[in-house]
């Protein structure tokens, strides 16, 4: 079996409700990546982009979070709409969706600045 062309981590993180850090999966559901597997299968893309659902990517004040591999490119605030931008523009198009993406000063640093979480209905 050829090995996969690229890798996505998606944080399925679980915490208490109203924890200071927030969580990347509060529902415990892990639609983020259901949907990118699906998504993939239906491009045909299962066998050389895999999703898999990580622990805790220690970036839970931008979550939900992903990380794309092999560039790196971790994205926040993603949400089930931006899947298939995802999807089409990073993964298969080369182009990282920079309006998701975690800057690089943001990741492991405590003091950087945060956008607010969204709302359920931001994310309808």
């Amino acid at each position: 079996m050829p090995k996969f062309e690229k890798h996505i981590f998606i944080c399925g993180n679980q915490r208490p409700s109203g924890h200071p850090r927030g969580c990347c999966d509060p529902n415990a559901k892990a639609e983020l990546q259901k949907l990118f597997k699906q998504k993939l299968a239906e491009r045909g893309l299962k066998a050389k982009v895999r999703a898999n659902q990580s622990g805790c990517l220690d970036q839970c004040e931008h979550g939900p979070n992903l990380v794309v591999y092999p560039e790196a490119v971790w994205y926040g605030r993603v949400t089930l709409a931006d899947v298939d931008e995802i999807i089409d523009s990073h993964i298969i198009g080369g182009k990282p969706v920079e309006r998701l993406m975690l800057p690089d000063s943001c990741i492991n640093t405590p003091a950087c600045e945060h956008k607010p979480r969204r709302t359920p209905a931001q994310e309808a």
